[in-house]
Parts: C-alpha cells; sequence; structure tokens
C-alpha cells in the first residue's frame, strides 16, 4: 500500500531530523524493514528525544472560549431571504428593461437605415 510506504518514509525523516537535533545517533538502519514494533518504538523514541532536547516553556492558561453567537431566529432568516429576492428582482427587472430599450433603439436606428439608404463611405451608386 502506497499510504504504509509514505508513512514510514515519513516517520523516517522525522527520525532523521530529531538525530540531527539532538546529535545523538540511533541503530536503526534505513535498509532495515520498518515493522509495527520498530515503528512504535522509534516514536516512543523520537518524542523522548524531543523533550530531552528543547524543553517546553510555560504556556499561559487558555482564552475562555468565546461565546457563539446565538442562532438567528427564524423570522430573521425569512426576512433576511425575502429582501435579497426582492434586491435579485429589482436587478433583474432592470436587466430586462435596458435590454427592451436597447432593442427598441437598434431596431430604431435600422429602420431609419432602411427608410434613407445612403451609399457606403467611398462608393458611389449609379441611378438611371
Amino acid at each position: 500500500m502506497k499510504w504504509i510506504r509514505e508513512r514510514d518514509a515519513l516517520i523516517a525523516q522525522t527520525l532523521a531530523f530529531v538525530q540531527s537535533v539532538t546529535g545523538k545517533k540511533d541503530d536503526l538502519h534505513p535498509s532495515e524493514p520498518l515493522t509495527a514494533f520498530t515503528l512504535t518504538t522509534e516514536i516512543v523514541t523520537v518524542q523522548a528525544l524531543a523533550v530531552e532536547a528543547e524543553p517546553q516553556p510555560a504556556r499561559p492558561a487558555p482564552e475562555p472560549a468565546s461565546m457563539p453567537l446565538p442562532p438567528r431566529s427564524t423570522g430573521d432568516f425569512r426576512s433576511e431571504m425575502q429582501a435579497r429576492i426582492a434586491n435579485f428582482r429589482k436587478h433583474q427587472e432592470r436587466f430586462e428593461r435596458e435590454r427592451e430599450e436597447y432593442c427598441a433603439a437598434t431596431l430604431t436606428r435600422l429602420r431609419a437605415a432602411i427608410r434613407d439608404p445612403s451609399p457606403p463611405a467611398g462608393r458611389q451608386v449609379k441611378r438611371t
């Protein structure tokens, strides 16, 4: 399984890091296959070495957890949703109105161009 190999590689990297920090070598050879017993033993050793290597500073008392906001009442949620829906409808109506105005303006220009056909720039139309 791939995850087992990845786990073993991570543990080996961790051991190498701890050994480089503490300067202490362990008799585990990288060519040796890692077993569950070896891994458990090495994890305990790593934890012990980490404690020896650097004592943890005293931590201040944790801050009391802030009280979460009270859940919204159903009425607040409902009124907020209604306001959002009304806003969305206004937005859509504005788009509809702008589309209609643009269409009307385009049709007006098209009809005017049909009624008064002027020759394109640079071309002359012969009338007979």
